[in-house]
């Protein structure tokens, strides 16, 4: 249903480390296609297993802004992946909010969850079911 989703940064090599620690050394994700659009602005492109997930520089030149009530959920093969999507989004920068990782229930069954925030503040879930 989805072809890609893209979140906006301030500081896209701040977010190129941060993204690539986590989709990369987590997740299994390759190092992002880098891409200078018309406009002279950067975006990566992250390309794994059919979904793609890019960061670019905002096109029209105002400030990136996280989304209020936006989240971008990351499918993880395991808890432990879920506690490492977790530990590594830390260490590069980013912040743990919520509860911690963990199981949650809410009537759509047992998922383990864990969220962040990126150094943008763009809502991140690492999710297993």
């Amino acid at each position: 249903m989805l072809n890609h989703v893209m979140v906006g940064s301030n500081d896209i090599e701040r977010s190129k480390a941060f993204y690539s620690a986590v989709l990369g050394g987590v997740l299994g994700a390759p190092e992002p296609l880098v891409n200078m659009s018309a406009s002279g602005h950067v975006r990566l492109f992250y390309r794994h297993d059919g979904s793609t997930f890019c960061v670019s520089q905002p096109i029209d030149d105002a400030p990136a802004t996280c989304g209020n009530g936006a989240t971008v959920g990351f499918k993880c093969d395991s808890l432990a992946q879920v506690q490492a999507f977790h530990d590594a989004a830390v260490a590069a920068g980013g912040t743990s909010i919520e509860d911690p990782p963990g199981p949650r229930g809410g009537g759509m069954g047992t998922m383990h969850l864990a969220y962040v925030r990126d150094p943008d503040g763009n809502k991140l879930c690492a999710i297993h079911r």
